[in-house]
């Protein structure tokens, strides 16, 4: 895992094919804190690898485990637009991150699914999201039985936004578009969108109008 800083806002690079534990945990954490700290621009993630069955069976525990789901959720809810771009295949950590992005560009050659351990399938909270945004009949398979879903698959299911033959042009015109969109207005309405998938209409209303007044205040702000 490495991090280059380019115009365009940070640039982690993860290997899926390595362990879940604190180093892959730390990488993550390091990259929220530099993200918060310069509260603009985009977040761009490369992923690409999937775990070996040893390389699963050298995490260190669950609380190495913790700490990594820990890192994912804190990526997922970053006050930026979050990108990851997916080549190859992608399992393991790479997995996770992709479903935890807002924007999700495929190479034409992704194969994405979740690594396998024993006699199952690994029970992170990847299979939680992919169950999530999928629903059980589309993501039943995968989360049984591991079957891989291919770029043109998961552009049909929703799981990536967009299948490129030149990811990093794809990701750089993406970062152009995405730069207004930063800070906690953009945390606010991925709140809303994830708390859609379980809340009633009557509880989600006081929620939405409150955001709605929000909006409008700051509109008037900005007009002074």
């Amino acid at each position: 895992m490495s991090i280059n800083t380019l115009t365009q806002g940070p640039v982690l690079h993860v290997d899926g094919g390595r362990e879940l534990g604190a180093d892959l945990a730390r990488s993550l954490s390091d990259l929220c804190d530099e993200v918060e700290a310069a509260g603009a621009g985009c977040v761009t993630v490369r992923v690409s690898g999937a775990p070996s069955e040893k390389a699963v069976a050298n995490v260190a525990d669950v609380a190495a485990v913790s700490k990594w789901e820990q890192a994912v959720r804190r990526f997922e809810r970053l006050r930026l637009p979050t990108i990851v771009a997916a080549s190859g295949e992608c399992g393991g950590a790479a997995f996770d991150l992709l479903l935890a992005a807002d924007v999700r560009i495929a190479a034409t050659d992704l194969r994405l699914f979740p690594a396998v351990y024993g006699e199952g399938v690994w029970p992170g909270m990847g299979l939680f999201r992919l169950v999530q945004q999928l629903g059980l009949a589309g993501a039943r398979r995968s989360v049984l039985f591991g079957m891989p879903f291919s770029a043109v698959e998961a552009l049909e299911r929703g799981l990536v936004d967009r299948v490129s033959t030149d990811p990093a042009r794809t990701v750089k015109a993406a970062t152009r578009l995405l730069r207004r969109y930063s800070g906690p207005e953009l945390a606010i309405r991925r709140q809303l969108a994830f708390d859609a998938q379980w809340m009633s209409f009557e509880d989600a209303l006081g929620q939405h109008l409150a955001a709605c007044d929000r909006s409008l205040r700051r509109g008037r702000e900005l007009e002074i």
